[in-house]
């Protein structure tokens, strides 16, 4: 009976050691999953509809920030430009109702000379004052349509504009989804990843949580490097515990200036903790 007795209690002892889980090593050389991914990924197109005219890139270029990648067909919006810009540039009226204004000026300045000595009569004293106002209100609306049609060229310009497609950041071209010929309607065109620098993400078990800290140096190794590890930063620990697995979340920074790293690969991290 004592044997048997024993033998349960060895038995619970051994269930309650299999359950408990097991200690993480929180110091020099401990080693985590990891995943390397592009900084950010943008989904590139323009919120205007057209015929693509042109692509001037495919899948694999990288491209820099600020470059042309699509050319939509926009033929009407460069004669509005050209028609604005002609337009904003017409000085001609400006200058007319200008001239106008300021030999005005000079008349009723000589016509209140002449009223004081009483050699003209006070009606033609008015009679230039109301000159010299319509000369200045219409002066002022020759201004005023001279600001329109610099503003219309703004404008006319800026549909223009949109109607080139530039990749906002440097990057990666990973996806076309268009080719010239097909309508674009406010959909995306291209699909650019930013891959200098990159994120490697990790899950750290919670015993890690007071040791992993922002700016602390890491080792990155890729699955399928053949090289040494690269160098990464740690730049966010997320400290909202994964219930389900009792792990946090971390994320590195790892620079990649000449893009020899690709994004998409498993890796494995070192810590280099106290």
């Amino acid at each position: 009976m004592r044997s048997f007795s024993m033998r349960i209690t060895t038995g619970l002892i051994l269930v309650v050691l299999a359950v408990l889980p097991a200690r993480a090593d929180t110091g020099a050389g401990s080693e985590l999953r990891c995943l390397i991914k592009p900084s950010q990924v943008v989904a590139v197109g323009t919120p205007v509809e057209g015929l693509i005219e042109s692509v001037t890139v495919d899948q694999g270029d990288l491209v820099g920030a600020g470059q042309v990648l699509a050319v939509l067909e926009s033929s009407r919006e460069r004669a509005a430009v050209a028609v604005a810009k002609a337009k904003s540039e017409l000085e001609s009226a400006l200058k007319t109702t200008q001239v106008r204004m300021e030999y005005g000026v000079r008349k009723v300045e000589r016509a209140r000379d002449l009223r004081k000595t009483s050699a003209i009569a006070h009606n033609e004293l008015d009679e230039a004052e109301t000159e010299l106002r319509v000369a200045e209100a219409a002066a002022l609306e020759a201004k005023e349509e001279h600001e329109l049609a610099r503003l219309e060229y703004q404008r006319a310009a800026a549909e223009l504009a949109l109607r080139t497609i530039r990749s906002p950041i440097t990057g990666l071209v990973v996806e076309r989804y268009l080719t010239p010929g097909e309508l674009v309607r406010q959909s995306p065109v291209l699909k650019i990843a930013q891959i200098h620098p990159l994120r490697v993400e990790v899950f750290a078990p919670l015993a890690w949580l007071d040791k992993i800290v922002p700016g602390m140096v890491a080792d990155v190794v890729p699955d399928s490097a053949t090289s040494s590890p690269y160098v990464a930063t740690v730049e966010t620990v997320n400290r909202v515990i994964d219930t389900a697995n009792g792990t946090f979340w971390v994320r590195l920074h790892l620079p990649n200036p000449d893009h020899h790293i690709p994004a998409g690969l498993p890796c494995t991290v070192h810590f280099h903790t106290p």
